[in-house]
């Protein structure tokens, strides 16, 4: 349950052109679904209860990582007084793209050495990794509008006044999302429309030119918003064409001093009478300045054959000038190659100098710069790099993982935070979904409106429609007043005849009298009885917690002056990994008999053309398991289990089984163990993040000395 209701900002519609506002009535932009929007509005933002997790470095306080949807983040900055002068999104594009995570399986450490000398003869990469869902960017249109409307209205809520906003889309959806964007930042604070060359060029179709360009649409909230003009280094083709090189090697060119727009008076300077674009003052300044090696010149003007200045007449040279000034098509910042350095295999990642451009653009140093789709972190690592506070927002925690290892790795401090909106049950929201129903049994029926996750049989009653929450960006998981009113003035009417009941869970609802006299007031089908139930108490009984065998002792490393605190790994156990990986290799596996039963039946051709018999590997996991840890950290500070965490040591384990300890590479290979630098402190807890993102603490309560 929310806590309470934080009010979106006042005058939220600007009221441009057709767009109206809710002092007259009703907005006048019109789609399917969008009165919703118009009730979630009135209602306010949801505040929930925010747990702090972690807080990492010595000013923790002045960088967040958040892991919410982005009206409850929203929420929560605004009860807290929190503004941010700068916000960058890359929200989903609403392109019928699925988005996966692909999963490394690391070196057993036991045979780590092994292991790698078998890679380096023989290429089984594809076989330690597999995929995981993280999203599905499936929309429909109206939905994907309501969401992004009521996202970019929150986000509006805690800009400052200086702020600005650029909103990252493709051409599927972009030209209407900047439609709303008018309405809310008003048609007057729309800067730009930035076109980034997002992709090489490929053959997408036959029938049309290829899509290579993506949109980021600028606005501002004033005036007074922050711009720093940026300018590229001019291109040799550029010097060639317009600079003169003198002897000495500097580089000059004459600039037209012509009014174009000829709005001055025409006024005799030196000899030549023209409308020049400066005044008569200034132009005698330039006349009077220290001579150049200009030939036939005089101070900074350049003069004609007949001893008077020309039209183009003004000098400057080039290393005076700060370069091209960057236009609205960005086409020389180059999109994250799969070979990029700073490939995160992670999906829709962003180029590192897309977003250093635009907070140089729009913000200054010490400002608060804002991604709540932050993804892989580019954007708080982007802020951070250039000295700007950030606040990293995501749904899923992988994101929040892959930004908050990189920023260790960059001596980032920041605080990170968990909003406790019922969202966050597993690992992504789409995870989350599919969960839902493995607990509750819903089989899934395509008889049924889309509206229902699918039904249950009941012994006496039948058939029973089941509506499960939708944890989907752009759904409605809460149950409020707007569902209630779909639920009972439309849903209900088109189920089929005899149905008797059906049933609706929630894992966040307005108060249950309130929800009750409703349905008991308005609902007119009184042969079908609506179930409310609360899926928290299912939820509650499924968390299951990784298991570990470990032992801790006190050690004397060869080469140091004092002995460390040494934790070994004995064992790990994931079944929520073993679960995946055993889904994986059974699609392989059915997927390989398809392949050789192919291969079998046209045996003859395939062995003339070259082609081998397939083969099928399994992903194996030892019986120790380390090979799923992806990271694991000792708590020095803290026994409860409860507590946030204080990273006292930490290392994560990189793809390739090399250690990264406290932010720091390595090229040694994990050997199943993480010590602290000193024996000074004794680690308290343990935490390990399986190869998944799972994360499980374990409090450390008895020491092996030896």
């Amino acid at each position: 349950m929310a806590v309470k209701y934080i009010p979106f900002s006042p005058n939220i519609l600007q009221g441009q052109a057709v767009l109206d506002n809710f002092v007259r009535t009703q907005r006048i932009l019109r789609y399917k679904g969008d009165s919703g929007v118009e009730a979630s509005i009135r209602r306010g933002m949801p505040l929930y209860e925010v747990k702090e997790e972690e807080p990492h470095g010595d000013h923790a306080a002045d960088n967040l990582l958040i892991r919410g949807e982005c009206v409850s983040t929203c929420a929560y900055l605004k009860d807290r007084g929190i503004t941010v002068d700068l916000v960058y999104i890359d929200p989903p594009f609403a392109s019928g793209a699925d988005y996966a995570k692909k999963v490394y399986v690391r070196r057993n450490p036991k045979v780590a050495d092994a292991i790698r000398q078998a890679e380096e003869e023989l290429d089984i990469e594809e076989m330690k990794t597999f995929e995981e869902k993280m999203y599905g960017d499936i929309w429909n249109k109206e939905d994907y509008l309501n969401w992004m409307y009521t996202n970019l209205v929150a986000i509006k809520s805690v800009m400052s006044e200086r702020a600005s906003i650029y909103v990252h889309l493709d051409d599927h959806i972009g030209h209407y999302v900047k439609i709303l964007m008018d309405e809310i930042f008003g048609e007057s604070n729309f800067k730009n429309d930035i076109g980034w060359k997002s992709t090489a060029s490929h053959n997408d179709s036959d029938k049309s030119f290829s899509a290579i360009t993506d949109h980021i649409y600028f606005y501002t909230l004033s005036e007074d918003s922050v711009f720093n003009r940026l300018y590229t280094p001019y291109t040799e083709e550029y010097i060639k064409d317009e600079f003169t090189k003198l002897p000495s090697g500097r580089y000059y060119k004459a600039e037209n001093m012509l009014d174009p727009q000829l709005k001055m008076d025409a006024y005799d300077f030196h000899g030549t009478t023209a409308r020049w674009r400066t005044t008569p003052d200034k132009f005698e300044e330039l006349w009077n300045a220290p001579q150049t090696e200009v030939p036939n010149s005089h101070g900074r003007i350049k003069l004609g054959r007949n001893g008077k200045p020309i039209k183009r007449c003004r000098i400057v040279f080039m290393d005076e000038l700060p370069g091209v000034p960057v236009n609205d098509i960005w086409d020389n910042i180059s999109y994250v190659a799969g070979r990029s350095q700073e490939k995160e295999d992670y999906a829709t990642q962003k180029p590192m100098e897309l977003l250093e451009r635009i907070i140089k653009a729009s913000s200054n140093e010490g400002m608060l710069v804002a991604d709540f789709f932050g993804g892989s972190g580019v954007t708080a690592k982007a802020a951070h790099k250039l000295g700007r506070r950030f606040i990293h927002g995501d749904i899923g925690i992988n994101s929040i993982q892959v930004a908050r290892d990189k920023l260790v790795e960059l001596g980032a401090s920041f605080t990170r935070l968990e909003v406790n909106d019922g969202i966050n049950l597993f690992r992504n929201p789409q995870q989350t979904n599919d969960k839902l129903l493995e607990l509750t049994g819903v089989n899934r029926d395509t008889s049924l409106d889309g509206f229902w996750a699918g039904s249950t049989n009941d012994s006496q009653k039948g058939m029973v429609p089941v509506y499960l929450p939708n944890f989907l960006p752009g759904k409605r998981p809460m149950l409020d007043e707007a569902f209630l009113k779909e639920l009972v003035h439309g849903k209900l009417g088109t189920l089929p005849d005899g149905t008797r009941k059906v049933i609706v869970y929630y894992v966040d609802s307005i108060p249950k009298q309130q929800r009750e006299d409703y349905v008991h007031e308005q609902n007119i089908y009184v042969n079908i009885e609506v179930d409310f139930l609360d899926l928290k108490p299912k939820l509650d009984q499924v968390v299951v917690r990784d298991e570990a065998d470990f032992t801790l002792q006190e050690v004397q490393p060869q080469g140091q002056m004092f002995p460390v605190w040494q934790l070994t790994m004995n064992s790990f156990v994931s079944d929520r990994v073993m679960q995946k990986i055993h889904a994986v290799n059974e699609t392989r596996h059915a997927q390989y008999l398809k392949k050789l039963n192919d291969y079998r039946d046209h045996i003859e051709e395939y062995q003339q053309k070259g082609k081998k018999e397939p083969t099928f590997t399994r992903i194996d996991i030892s019986d120790e398991g380390l090979e799923t840890i992806e990271w694991l950290s000792l708590d020095c500070e803290e026994s409860d289990i409860n507590a946030p965490w204080h990273s006292s040591v930490e290392i994560k384990i990189d793809k390739t089984g090399c250690v990264i300890r406290n932010g720091k590479k390595t090229n040694t290979l994990w050997d199943g163990t993480i010590a602290t630098d000193d024996n000074t402190r004794k680690p308290l807890r343990l935490m390990v993040r399986n190869i998944c993102g799972d994360e499980t603490i374990f409090v450390i309560a008895e020491v092996e000395c030896e």
